[in-house]
C-alpha cells in the first residue's frame, strides 16, 4: 500500500496536478477513481490515462488493473485525497482563511478573493467545491509561491464542518452567518449554529484567529485573543457604517468603499472583505478598487437589464433566511414589483410552514405581483390575495400569465433553475 509521503512526491512530480473527470484530464495529471451516488471513477480509469494522466489511483479490484505500472491500487481512493490534501496543506506556507455559513458563503469568498488577490498571491476554492469532495481538490491548487488560500466549506449535517476544517486547518475563520438552511438534517437554527460553530470550535481550540461581525448575536458569544471584529460598534477592530444606496456601499473613517453589489444582505459580506484587506495592510484604495471591480455572476444576486426591465437574479439557491433577505431588500424598490419565487428545498418537516411564511412576506409586499413556482408552493394555491402558482416551470410558460412589471425578482433552490425564467421574460 502506498504511503501519503510517498505519493506526495508523485503529487510534485505531477506540478500538483489531480484531476477526477477523466474527460478534464490536465497533461500529466494524477487521475483518483473517486465513487459518488450517481458515478463511479474506477470505470474511466483506462480512459483517464488515455487522455494525458500520469497515474491513477483506485479503489477497484479490476484484474486489469494489477500489472499496470501507471495505477496505484489504495483502499478508498476518497480517503487517500483527502489525506493527501491535508499532507499537502500542512507542508505549504499560505495562511488558509476558512469560510462557512447558511448564506453568503461563496459570494464572501470571492470578495475576500478579489481584495487579497490584488496585493498577493491568492487563491480560492474553485466554483462550489466546499464538500468532502471539492475542498482537497480547492486545497491542491495551493502552489509554492502561494501567500493566501481562501477556502469555503459547506454541510448539510453535524459533524462535517468539523471534518473539513480538520482538512484546511485555517489560520483564520468567518462564519457569514447562521440562517434556515438544510433544515433536513439540521433540524433547526440552534442545529445549524452547532454545526457551523464546529469551526470556530476549531479556531479556538488551535489559537488562530476568529473574524466576528459584531452585528452577529451568535458570533459575538465565540471570541479569543486574536479575534477580529468588524461592526457599527465601538469596540470593533473596523467601525463600518451602511451608506443608504441603492448599491451596497461602507463608509469607513469618512473613506466611501463603493460595490456594485445589490442588497442589504451582502453588507456584512463586503464589511467581512474590507476587514481583511485591512487587517493585512492594504490601502483603502486598493480595496476599494478590487470591490469595484468585482461584479456578481453564477446567478447570484446579479443585476440584469432588459429593455426597461431591472431584474435581481439571485437563484444560485434559496432557504428561508434567504428569501426573506432578498424580498426585504427588493421591496425598497420604487414603482411596481414583480416576485418570481421557486420553491425551497432540503427543509424537512418544515417545509410547508417556511413555504407559507414566505407567501406571507411576499404578499405583504406593497405594489408587488407575487408568483410561486414548484409543487412545495403549489400546496397553498387556493390562497385569496390574488397570487398566482404553477407546480411547475413548463405550466407557468404554456400559461398566458404576462409580466408588465419593471421591476423583477427571481430567486429558488438551485435545483429549480429559474434563472431559466429569463428566457421568458425576454420575450
Amino acid at each position: 500500500m502506498v504511503e501519503i509521503h510517498e505519493l506526495y512526491q508523485e503529487l510534485k512530480s505531477s506540478n500538483y496536478l489531480v484531476d477526477i473527470d477523466s474527460r478534464k484530464i490536465r497533461n500529466g495529471s494524477i487521475f483518483f477513481g473517486i465513487k459518488g451516488d450517481n458515478f463511479n471513477g474506477n470505470d474511466f480509469v483506462i480512459d483517464a490515462l488515455e487522455n494525458g494522466a500520469r497515474l491513477a489511483v483506485t479503489d477497484d479490484e479490476n484484474p486489469e488493473f494489477n500489472d499496470n505500472p501507471n495505477i496505484i491500487k489504495v483502499s478508498d481512493a476518497l480517503i487517500v485525497l483527502q489525506k493527501l490534501s491535508r499532507f499537502h496543506r500542512k507542508n505549504s506556507n499560505a495562511k488558509v482563511i476558512g469560510i462557512t455559513g447558511s448564506n453568503g458563503k461563496t459570494t464572501t469568498k470571492e470578495l475576500i478573493f478579489k481584495v487579497l488577490s490584488s496585493k498577493f498571491k491568492t487563491i480560492c476554492s474553485l466554483g462550489n467545491f466546499n464538500n468532502h469532495i471539492g475542498l482537497p481538490l480547492s486545497l491542491l491548487e495551493i502552489r509554492n509561491d502561494t501567500e493566501f488560500a481562501v477556502i469555503e466549506m459547506g454541510a448539510n449535517n453535524f459533524g462535517e464542518i468539523e471534518f473539513l476544517t480538520s482538512l484546511c486547518e485555517p489560520d483564520y475563520g468567518y462564519i457569514t452567518n447562521f440562517g434556515k438552511a438544510h433544515l433536513e438534517g439540521f433540524i433547526n437554527v440552534d442545529g445549524v449554529i452547532k454545526a457551523k460553530t464546529e469551526l470556530y470550535d476549531w479556531i479556538i481550540e488551535n489559537d488562530k484567529v476568529l473574524l466576528i461581525n459584531s452585528e452577529d448575536k451568535t458570533q459575538n458569544k465565540f471570541t479569543n485573543h486574536k479575534s477580529i471584529v468588524f461592526g457599527s460598534g465601538n469596540n470593533c477592530n473596523y467601525t463600518f457604517n451602511e451608506s443608504n444606496k441603492d448599491l451596497v456601499h461602507v463608509l469607513f473613517e469618512e473613506f466611501l468603499f463603493k460595490t456594485n453589489l445589490y442588497g442589504s444582505y451582502n453588507y456584512s459580506n463586503v464589511c467581512a472583505a474590507i476587514a481583511l484587506g485591512l487587517e493585512f495592510g492594504l490601502d483603502k484604495n486598493e480595496i476599494n478598487q478590487a470591490l469595484v471591480d468585482y461584479n456578481s455572476e453564477n446567478n447570484r444576486s446579479e443585476i440584469i437589464r432588459i429593455n426597461s426591465k431591472i431584474i435581481i437574479l439571485d437563484a444560485y439557491n434559496a432557504n428561508p433566511s434567504s428569501m426573506e433577505e432578498a424580498i426585504k431588500s427588493f421591496s425598497k424598490f420604487k414603482g411596481e414589483k414583480a416576485i418570481i419565487l421557486g420553491d425551497m428545498y432540503e427543509l424537512g418537516k418544515e417545509s410547508s410552514k417556511e413555504h407559507k411564511n414566505i407567501i406571507k412576506l411576499c404578499e405583504d409586499t406593497p405594489d408587488s405581483k407575487c408568483i410561486f413556482i414548484g409543487e412545495h408552493f403549489y400546496i397553498f394555491s387556493n390562497t385569496k390575495k390574488g397570487s398566482r402558482f404553477f407546480k411547475n416551470k413548463t405550466d407557468f410558460y404554456n400559461s398566458d400569465f404576462k409580466i408588465d412589471e419593471n421591476n423583477i425578482l427571481i430567486k429558488g433552490s438551485r435545483g429549480m433553475k429559474m434563472e431559466e425564467i429569463l428566457k421568458y421574460i425576454k420575450q
